[in-house]
């Protein structure tokens, strides 16, 4: 678990992956504004417990968002924070479509908290 935040024992997380795909010529200034909303979430969302960014191997347009949240209200917190609706509207022109998104149900797996 990331430091500074609080155990999810007994807590029923929140997760979802986000698929991206960067128009060609913007993949650095896109990599750019995920590097920086990442500092601002790290600083500010105690709730975000990951949100990870990847690049897709084979496909160097294409990024893969892994985010996971101490519950609903996190999730519901970070869409609403600034730096996130800011990361939004400033991600739209570098899009090549749109975004895919799919919400995840927890089932197994390692480093899932234990009681």
């Amino acid at each position: 678990m990331p430091p500074g935040v609080r155990s999810t024992i007994g807590v029923e997380m929140f997760g979802l992956v986000v698929r991206f795909d960067v128009r060609p010529g913007s993949e650095e200034a896109f990599d750019q504004l995920v590097a920086n909303t990442a500092a601002q979430i790290r600083e500010k969302e105690r709730g975000t417990l990951f949100y990870l960014c990847h690049r897709v191997q084979g496909e160097p347009n294409a990024r893969i968002f892994y985010e996971l949240y101490r519950d609903h209200d996190a999730f519901q917190a970070h869409e609403v924070a600034e730096h996130v609706t800011d990361f939004h509207a400033q991600r739209k022109p570098m899009m090549a479509g749109p975004e895919r998104v799919e919400f995840l149900d927890r089932l197994d797996g390692k480093g899932w908290p234990v009681a």
